[in-house]
């Protein structure tokens, strides 16, 4: 009988353990029906989640986009139109679409969200469906709490009866099973759900200070030192900030002090925040992670009342350099491990670029919207604006469904060594980065050299592949033997935002970059490797397709010990004095989901 490997061996177990946890979500949310309903609002938290106006009138106009998938459910229940993917669902069962139709917030928005939520209670309110998980519950709660005048305005006593109940069943189920939640953000979410029914149902503040004490657990457990979370997500770091600032200003409201570890998590991470956010505003997109939302950096950085600067050091593991009107966010520390890496990308040492309100370099961004493919795809490193050997990643992926159902597959194989060194001079910030993520492979360890002029119109760079020591020196001459005396292939790219307009210049000897803003970039070479303009895509959540895009890529060959490659990025114009750059392409007005 063959033996079976670990990775089969923790795949079995997973996929019993999440069986057993949908079971134990589900009877317990039978069980939680029968218990005493809340006969209204103690107090009602001052909505604080933000919609989307334009997403507001695409759900009224019968368009579902979520998750990447469009459904178009015009005339027809919310809950009878067919579900594409697990995530799609998901979305809606989490209720965050209620805040668009609070944004639209006239009568027809009124009409099509009080439908969408009575006929949720009539047909899942005994405990079945997926949306029976403590996170999407605590998503739920916090929405229908938000808006609940939206929801019962015009509706009689029985429907008003059959919300109470239902909101005390969920927030009994959320006592029981918040634990099950993954940790991270899913536990966040539903932590701070029950602590918002628990301060505004009758009868339920019960719930509020073992709610509140575990709150604070979890932020000593899950919010290191300097501000960051295990999955090194910006976005979920945005998120989880966003929801502890809720649950504080609650908890203020209500009359409660919010614990010493709640708000030492707060006053944590909001520089880290600020260390993370371009000048544009827009978050780093990194490890899973979009530029978040629009607005809501900004509110939750005001609700926490935090005002210290972002961080000089390493910020969650990212670099931070600065110049101008110009930010270099780099990814400088060994990607997340265990189940923090199942979203987590072989992107160390790539680096995004902005100038003033125009992203130039970035990362192409998470796939996971568009399907498991675009999503592996997304996490490798040629997706990310760093010298990568051909054909590997600097990380490596562990086989899909390691961790049971719904796993992205962990990255199991990274570097071990990730260091920075920081050197300020009278030209500017000068930074070396260096990781051993080839070293086991191809014996070679990548070394790149940054510096950012004070001004922020320069950024000067060097990538190096070597082989350090005696021992990488002779794994390198065994590869050296197995390619034919070829070399070790690979490519340094720069991938840039499809807003950009790139074109090969001075002969192919650089690359010339038209902001919207009115801002001309030049990228130049040393002439060592060779140059090509190549196709590439941007990723982001809320659009039916990846986006085209360009990519700048230089390819080279190591055949010694070393091989290191110059290039400079230069701004040529400034934005004319004649152009105000103050319009940005708004998501929700993408013409594909209108």
């Amino acid at each position: 009988m063959a033996r079976r490997s670990t990775a089969q061996i923790a795949g079995t177990n997973g996929k019993v353990a999440g069986k057993s946890t949908r079971l134990f979500n589900r009877m317990h949310a039978f069980i939680a029906a029968a218990g005493r309903p809340a006969s209204g609002f103690v107090s009602q938290p001052e909505p604080r989640t933000i919609g989307s106006f334009a997403r507001g009138k695409q759900l009224l106009a019968g368009n579902l986009l979520f998750a990447g998938y469009l459904i178009e459910a015009k005339g027809r229940p919310l809950w009878d139109v067919p579900m594409p993917d697990p995530a799609f669902e998901e979305a809606l069962h989490g209720g965050a679409w209620l805040d668009d139709l609070a944004a639209v917030g006239d009568g027809r928005a009124r009409e099509i969200a009080q439908g969408w939520v009575f006929d949720w209670v009539a047909r899942y309110g005994g405990g079945s469906g997926p949306g029976w998980t403590p996170d999407l519950t605590g998503r739920r709660l916090i929405r229908w709490i938000n808006h609940a005048l939206l929801l019962l305005n015009g509706r009689d006593r029985a429907h008003a009866d059959a919300f109470f109940r239902s909101l005390a069943q969920q927030t009994t189920f959320l006592s029981r099973r918040w634990s099950a939640a993954q940790p991270g953000l899913p536990r966040f979410e539903a932590l701070t759900g029950l602590i918002y029914a628990g301060l505004a149902l009758t009868g339920m503040e019960r719930h509020v200070a073992r709610a509140s004490a575990a709150l604070a657990r979890e932020c000593d457990a899950q919010i290191s030192h300097d501000g960051g979370i295990p999955t090194r997500n910006p976005e979920d770091l945005l998120e989880v900030f966003t929801l502890l600032t809720w649950a504080a200003a609650a908890l203020g409201e209500a009359g409660r002090s919010p614990t010493a570890p709640h708000l030492a998590a707060i006053s944590r991470i909001a520089p880290t925040l600020r260390a993370l956010r371009h000048a544009d505003g827009g978050l780093a997109r990194y490890h899973g992670g979009g530029r978040g939302l629009e607005g809501r950096l900004d509110q939750a950085l005001a609700a926490a009342g935090v005002r210290a600067l972002p961080t000089d050091g390493l910020a969650m593991g990212f670099q931070r350099l600065h110049g101008g009107r110009t930010t270099v966010i780099v990814d400088a520390a060994p990607p997340p491990a265990g189940i923090a890496s199942q979203n987590a990308h072989a992107s160390t040492l790539a680096l995004e670029v902005t100038s003033g309100r125009r992203p130039l370099i970035v990362s192409c961004g998470s796939g996971a919207a568009f399907g498991p493919d675009w999503h592996r795809a997304g996490r490798a490193t040629p997706s990310h604006s760093v010298l990568g050997i051909e054909g590997y990643s600097s990380s490596r992926f562990g086989p899909e469904g390691m961790l049971g159902r719904g796993s992205k597959g962990i990255l199991t194989d990274v570097p071990t060594e990730v260091w920075v060194k920081t050197e300020h001079a009278l030209e500017g910030t000068k930074i070396l980065f260096g990781h051993n993520g080839y070293v086991p492979t191809h014996g070679m360890t990548h070394v790149r050299d940054l510096t950012l002029s004070l001004d922020g119109r320069v950024l000067t760079g060097e990538d190096t592949l070597g082989a350090m020591s005696a021992n990488d020196r002779r794994r390198f001459e065994v590869i050296m033997e197995r390619s034919g005396l070829q070399g070790i292939p690979f490519d340094i790219r720069f991938h840039l935002h499809p807003d950009v307009d790139a074109a090969l210049d001075m002969g192919g000897a650089a690359v010339s970059m038209a902001l919207k803003s009115g801002e001309i970039w030049v990228f130049r070479h040393d002439g060592i490797a060779d140059m090509t303009l190549e196709p590439s895509v941007y990723l982001e959540k809320g659009r039916l397709r990846p986006r085209a895009a360009r990519q700048i890529v230089l390819s080279a060959r190591v055949l010694d010990f070393a091989c290191q490659i110059g290039w400079t990025l230069a701004k040529a114009q400034d934005t004319p004095a004649a152009i105000r750059d103050i319009q940005r392409e708004d998501l929700s007005s993408d013409p594909e989901t209108e």
